[in-house]
């Protein structure tokens, strides 16, 4: 018997929970990237999160694992984490723009990000975290500016309309390919550390 097709043309406030959702998420089909992909690469942590990080979609090795960041940029991810004292499935919700592989790891196209949006959404409604950290242009573009330029914008606080507190900053692969990076990541990573102590305190 063939999976159920689940198209999210309705509004998904009715889903209550990420295991629901995921579920959902593994059988949709609006965009082409999930023909082309191995495994749906929906995310990973606490569901309680104060903290989400979120990237631009799933590389080989998330692919063929079905977990988002567990390649070298993940790797790097995790030392970032520990750097200021938080462990990614204790403190946070890792997800991506989109959670099927772009073939050749390509930023994920206009019409495959908007497809894979609602998805995002509710699991930015169902974890409600307090801070959110956008790795990369993809993330930057996607969900605040189609415009944007994370070089320009990077370090500074924005402000969702639901009150979150959001933070763009450079993709760990972008580091990987430019160690003059580092800096400015570890820099954001301290203001994000000093907001999550202090919700920690609120």
């Amino acid at each position: 018997m063939n999976p159920v097709i689940y198209r999210p043309d309705h509004n998904l406030s009715e889903i209550n929970s990420l295991a629901e959702l995921k579920d959902l998420t593994v059988r949709c089909a609006r965009c082409a990237l999930r023909d082309g992909c191995s495994r749906v690469v929906f995310g990973e942590g606490n569901p309680n999160a104060r903290l989400m990080l979120i990237g631009e979609g799933p590389g080989a090795d998330e692919d063929r694992l079905g977990r988002p960041f567990v390649g070298r940029a993940g790797q790097l991810l995790d030392k970032i984490l520990e750097a200021i004292s938080l462990e990614r499935f204790a403190h946070t919700y890792i997800a991506n723009v989109v959670k099927c592989r772009p073939p050749g790891n390509r930023a994920p196209r206009p019409e495959e990000a908007q497809a894979c949006l609602p998805w995002l959404y509710r699991q930015i409604e169902l974890v409600s975290p307090g801070i959110i950290v956008l790795l990369g242009n993809s993330a930057l573009r996607n969900l605040v500016d189609p415009d944007a330029s994370i070089t320009p914008m990077r370090g500074q606080w924005l402000v969702s309309k639901s009150g979150i507190k959001i933070m763009p900053t450079f993709h760990p692969s972008a580091l990987l390919r430019d160690s003059g990076k580092k800096r400015p990541v570890w820099e954001d990573f301290q203001k994000v550390r000093d907001e999550f102590l202090k919700l920690a305190e609120s």
